[in-house]
Order: C-alpha cells, then structure tokens, then sequence
C-alpha cells in the first residue's frame, strides 16, 4: 500500500539502546545515511523515529535485536482523524464513538486497541489530544476539534461541566484496596435505601448484604461494581467488560438492570467481549481495529446484527478494510457424542463436603480425544470438581486423580517472581523455541512484547493470557482449564478453543473446560456436563451428555434460549417475551434447533 501517513511505535519497555550494539536502527536506517534524521537518538537515551520522514523500509524493524519497533503505513484519510496520541512513537487512536440519549452502545474489538482509552475519553478522564503532544489540550479545543460530528455534544457537555459519567471499571480486583466495608455498607453510600434494595435484588447481592467486600469473589466483587454504577445520578452510564466471571442468567440478569436505567435523556456504553451479551445489550455497535499496543481506528456505528456480523468476517466493507485472514465459524449442528477411543478418563460418583456446602456428582466420563464443556451457575461446584480433576482436592470418599498427568489453569491465578519467558520456557520445554510454538502459542496471544516482563508486573488480562498459554504448553495427559476466557477478547477465546480442540484430537488428550462464554463452548465442546443446585449450599453435577441434551438440559433450566443468525451462524439469545422463545421452550430446543 503507498501511503504518506504511518505510525511508528517504540516499545520502551524493550527496547536497550545501551545493549543493541552502536543503534542499529539509526545506523542502517537509508535516509540517516542520507543526512536525514529519520531516526535520532532522544536526550532520555530512547530513539526518536520521524513519522513524516519515514520512508517505511523496515530496516530498522529488522535490524532491532529487541524487536522493540513497529512501522505501519495507514490510509492517508487517517491523519485527520487522529483522536489521541500519548506521544511521539507511542499508541495512536483515530476516531471515536460516541453515546447517544435513550440507548446502549456497544463497544466490540481486540484488547490493546483503544476500548479503554475511548471509555476514559468518554467518561472525562482523559482529555483528547488529537496529536497535538507539545502542549496541554482543553476540554473546550476537544469540544471545538470535534465540532460537526455527533461527539462534540457529548464533549461539549464535559467541557461545561454539565455530564455527569458514572464509570465501571475494567480491572474489579482494586476495588477492595480503595474501598471498605460491607457490600451493603458500600452501596448505601451510593443511593438511598429504596434504590439500595433494588438494584441488589435485581443483581441477586440480598444474600451478600452483610459480607465484607474482601472476601468476595470475582463474580460477586463484578456485580457490586456494576451495582455501585448504577446507583450513581449520572446522564452517562459506561461499563468496561462487565460481563467477567458472571454466570450466563447473572449476565442477563445484569442486562436486564442496566436495560432498567435506560430512558430518553440517558446514555450508556459497554465494551464486553462476549458476542452473545453484547448482542443481547446493544442498541449500535462500533467496532475497533488495529494493531494492539500500536494503533486502533474506530468505524461505525453500526447496527447490533450488522456490526458484530463484520467483526466476525473480519472484513468492513464501507471501508474496504480487512483486518482479520479468518472468519470466526461456529458450530451449525452439534456434533455427536462419538466414542472416538475405547480409552476414557472416569470418575465415580463422589462428594465433597465443606461447611455449608456440600457437592455430589454423579459417576461419569471423558473420552480421549473429547473437549468436555462444563457449565452451570457460579457457587454450585464447577471449580471443586475441576480442581477434584486436577489432583488438587481428593473427594469425601479419598479419590482423587495423579496431578502430575495433569495440566491446570486454576480459576485465579497467581503470579509468582519469574519473566513470562521462564515461566513458559519452562512448561514447553524444548518446544518453546520450534516455530509451531510461536505460531500456535506466542503470536495468536500477543505475547511476544511481554516476555521479558516479571509476572508481577503482568495486568490481570495479560496475567490471564500467560496462564492459558502456560497450561496449553505443558505436555500432560489430562487439560483442565477453569473460566481461561476471562479478559481475553473474542479472537484470543476463538484462538484458544481452536487449540483446545486441536490438543485433543491430534495429540488424543483429555480436556475439561469450565466456562461460562457460549460461544467459546460452541467452538470447542464435543459434550457437556452440567451443573445444578443452590449457589453457596448445594451442587450436583449431571453424568457428562452430548451438547444438544447438555445445552437443553442447562438452558431450561435458566429459561433461556438461543437462536442462529441466518448469515454467520452465530448464537443469539432470544428475548424471553419473544415468539421464538416460546416456540423454541416448546420444542425442548434451547440452543440448536432441529435441522
């Protein structure tokens, strides 16, 4: 593509102008060596590359031994439409969303391409720059900028002080850090008591009143936050990934809430990257694209069917732009339970006892070769029978499974003081350094840019991903993984059920996958397990079935249903008052209806 208009990125976190060995970028860049300085050494010791007299060779690119750079040439329509820049050779946003009275609008892209950045903008906590970095811009040239298109009025508003933005964090986990007291305590200060008991009824908090939020879960400490959201007085509600570690009925539950806050003169905005959800939320969708820690462009908006149906193709027809190689495919008819070893991993009926908690599961198996989707709703046991499996917990009756077959991505990870490096180096062996490794594992994750970090350093979503990787790299006999999609996007769960069902077939492993994202289930599961029973009191875990008697049997159970759209095939979950959803509880078809 020629193009005048690029953007160049230095990643200072790798990058060692003190080891590279005499700045190889600037040494063999052509036009340095022509007296111009495309590239110079910055007064802080980190190269300085000239967006304008870039002649993007990708010598410099090549000859980085860090790979510390990345050149991208861009339509030359962008330069305009620059939103935010957050400095010379650093992340660059074009274009932004806007919220609109009396609607949701959703937010649906890769991580690392400028949700979060968008969602501050909107939420007036960052004001946009629109690449001007050699002085402090106003909310009132941002306002100006912006003039003619529909963001200014929102801008506007900021800029006069008149919005009021109630904000739902991405990152839930500080929340116990910056406030204290019980989930009750915490609310009341928010709303009065009539609002109080409201929202915590419809985000099922009642029985949680008088917990310390210290001790919540991640399930529980989301909806709190979702909870403390809504009960502020604002004009402009806006939620960063609300749907982690909920349950599907706590997801629709949620909606359902935040649906019941909107009116004419509210707006609402939500990124989330399960498709099923945020189909069921929106009103519009805009999409993201780009190069995650690099660039992203916003398009649209879009309508909901329309919008996630491009993000799925991967391609934007009104801008002629394809930013993926691949469609997501989903599953049209459930594959059948075959027995496709006479080999099988079995476990008998067992319990396990805790104070206040007691879970039965009845005796069932895997196949070898099989991903065994396990759902059900949070607090009735998924996570003690995956870590049952794991060899971690043994039963009431003494049985448990040899650890050292397993690989196990527990529900919480933990970090401990290694680089990303070792900590996968060490789980893939001699593999790490095979190309199918980087092409299956390094580069589908993104996590190239992150091996030389320590663990600790690691955001809860890039934790997520090295623990996935992680488990995935070890060779074991047996794959647990509990609730991996959590913080990933759309194609790192499409990736990563591409791998679990590639793990399994080829190299005839047993894998179990406890996940709460349908359409990750969708991609990967050859069956399911089931679970029911009463959250914090009792579970029972159903034998292992196919995925239509699974999803029916689960489905029903939520009064739930879903249908396929006519083009892409995609799951969408179906109104409760709607035609079809009747029609389908009738027929006993919750999710795949009969061909």
């Amino acid at each position: 593509m020629v193009s005048d208009h690029r953007v160049a990125v230095l990643d200072r976190d790798r990058c060692d102008s003190k080891k590279c060995g005499n700045w190889p970028c600037i040494t063999y860049c052509p036009p340095v060596r022509n007296n111009i300085e495309a590239i110079k050494m910055g007064e802080d010791g980190f190269p300085i590359i000239s967006e304008t007299l870039c002649i993007s060779c990708g010598i410099c690119v090549k000859k980085c031994p860090f790979e510390a750079i990345t050149i991208i040439n861009l339509p030359t329509e962008l330069r305009k439409d620059v939103a935010h820049h957050y400095g010379v050779n650093k992340f660059k946003l074009f274009r932004l969303p806007y919220p609109e009275a009396g609607k949701i609008v959703g937010l649906l892209g890769k991580n690392g391409i400028g949700k979060s950045t968008a969602l501050k903008i909107l939420a007036g906590q960052l004001v946009p720059n629109f690449g001007i970095l050699d002085r402090p811009v106003t909310w009132e040239e941002a306002s100006r900028f912006f003039r003619g298109s529909l963001i200014q009025e929102h801008l506007s508003s900021i800029s006069k002080g008149k919005s009021r933005v109630s904000y739902k964090p991405q990152n839930i986990a500080e929340i116990p850090k910056v406030v204290s007291g019980t989930v009750k305590q915490v609310l009341s200060r928010l709303g009065d008591s009539a609002a109080v008991e409201d929202v915590m009824e419809k985000l099922e908090l009642t029985k949680l009143s008088d917990r310390d939020i210290r001790f919540l879960s991640g399930g529980e400490l989301q909806r709190l936050a979702i909870a403390a959201c809504l009960l502020r007085k604002a004009d402009t509600y806006i939620l960063d990934e609300p749907s982690s570690f909920l349950d599907i009925r706590q997801r629709l539950r949620m909606v359902e809430a935040v649906r019941s806050a909107v009116h004419d003169e509210v707006k609402i905005v939500v990124a989330d990257h399960d498709l099923a959800v945020l189909d069921y939320f929106s009103d519009t969708i805009f999409l993201f694209y780009g190069e995650p820690s690099v660039y992203g462009v916003v398009a649209g908006p879009y309508g909901v069917r329309e919008g996630i149906n491009i993000f799925i193709e991967g391609y934007i027809p009104d801008e002629n732009m394809r930013f993926r190689s691949e469609r997501i495919d989903f599953q049209v008819k459930p594959p059948t339970r075959e027995q496709t070893s006479s080999e099988k991993l079995v476990w008998p009926s067992f319990t396990k006892t805790f104070e206040g908690f007691r879970l039965e599961v009845e005796e069932g198996w895997v196949y070898r070769g099989e991903v065994l989707g396990i759902v059900g709703p949070n607090g009735i046991g998924k996570t003690t029978f995956a870590s049952i499996i794991a060899g971690v917990q043994e039963t009431d009756q003494g049985f448990s499974f040899d650890p050292k077959a397993v690989s196990y991505k527990p529900q919480y990870p933990q970090a401990d003081d290694r680089t990303v490096e070792e900590h996968l180096r060490e789980a893939a062996g001699q593999e790490y350094d095979t190309s199918l490794y980087q092409s299956l594992i390094l580069r589908p994750f993104s996590l190239e840019k992150l091996l030389e970090k320590n663990m600790k350093e690691l955001s809860g979503g890039e934790l997520q991903k090295v623990v996935v990787a992680e488990c995935l790299s070890r060779k074991a006999d047996i794959y647990v993984l509990d609730e991996p999609s959590a913080f990933l996007d759309v194609e790192e769960r499409y990736h990563m059920a591409k791998i679990l069902k590639r793990l399994a077939l080829e190299k005839k492993v047993y894998v179990l996958l406890v996940e709460h994202d349908f359409t990750v289930l969708d991609f990967a599961s050859s069956a399911l397990m089931v679970f029911s029973g009463e959250a914090g009191v009792s579970g029972h875990g159903h034998s292992p079935t196919d995925l239509r008697t699974g999803f029916n049997m689960f489905l029903e159970q939520m009064d739930i249903s879903f249908r396929r759209d006519q083009t892409t095939k995609r799951p969408r979950i179906n109104k409760r008052d709607s035609q079809l959803h009747r029609l389908q509880k009738k027929m006993g078809e919750y999710y795949y209806l009969s061909a």
